[in-house]
């Protein structure tokens, strides 16, 4: 009788890890990933100045999207830690998100170790997502492993989703010879806004007219006003204070 004992015992144990097992492979399979895409560019122009991603332009995707159970990994063009814009951590550019970013030690430890974007590959993910800040002017723009993710993003039919002026990253993608961007309809960064910022001569490029020279379907909001537009795959947010309403258009697309 305790042999018989044991044996029920052993394989009610056996059964149970089983079952917990199938049940995590079956969340792993069913949990979607997102790659957010972040600067490593931290000059401004020839002013002396700092740059990088804006803050809140990155946490409120990422908590946005982590909340609703989305796993996301980070990647740089050089690896580690990104540059943050020293303008988007003061109290004035504050909201409930970036609070928690700075609270968040996991979160903060993660982006000390971003991943190096030549290591990335899109087959692991579901969508990419680009944060904004002036950086992506820079190296973003012209990075060829960027150019090369967000144009395999988009040929296997996966949303790539960018907010403010990360959209410069689309500046030289193509895809079947053509700008990607060229007929879409999108949104970004306003000239009018960057005139209010004082740098039209200073950045590389004006994002709206870049966007406009290769063939996209430019419209904006009211200066600092959210916005953001969706045309198949591609999803663009036009300022900071569209950051949270792009997370939302790529979860409606990770849904379908």
């Amino acid at each position: 009788m305790i042999k018989i004992a044991l044996l029920v015992l052993i394989t009610s144990t056996v059964s149970c890890k089983i079952t917990q097992y199938k049940k995590e492979l079956i969340k792993k399979d069913v949990m979607k990933k997102v790659l957010f895409v972040v600067t490593s560019h931290d000059q401004l122009g020839n002013t002396g100045e700092k740059t990088g991603f804006w803050i809140e332009e990155f946490a409120a995707p990422y908590y946005e999207l982590i909340d609703k159970g989305i796993a996301i990994e980070i990647a740089t063009p050089l690896g580690g830690q990104p540059p943050i814009d020293p303008k988007s951590e003061d109290p004035s550019a504050a909201t409930a998100d970036t609070k928690r970013f700075d609270k968040d030690n996991e979160l903060l430890s993660k982006l000390k170790n971003t991943l190096k974007l030549a290591d990335v590959n899109q087959e692991d993910y579901d969508a990419v997502f680009y944060p904004g800040g002036h950086g992506p002017l820079w190296d973003l723009a012209e990075d060829k492993n960027s150019i090369a993710l967000i144009e395999a993003f988009y040929a296997n039919n996966k949303p790539v989703a960018f907010v403010c002026h990360s959209q410069a990253a689309l500046k030289n993608v193509k895809i079947n010879g053509e700008f990607l961007v060229k007929g879409k309809k999108l949104t970004g960064f306003s000239n009018t806004e960057e005139e209010a910022l004082g740098l039209t001569k200073v950045v590389p490029f004006l994002l709206e007219d870049a966007l406009q020279t290769n063939g996209a379907i430019y419209s904006k909001e009211s200066d600092w006003q959210p916005y953001a537009l969706e045309d198949g795959l591609l999803i663009t947010g036009q300022n900071p204070a569209s950051s949270k309403l792009v997370a939302q258009k790529i979860l409606e697309q990770l849904k379908k």
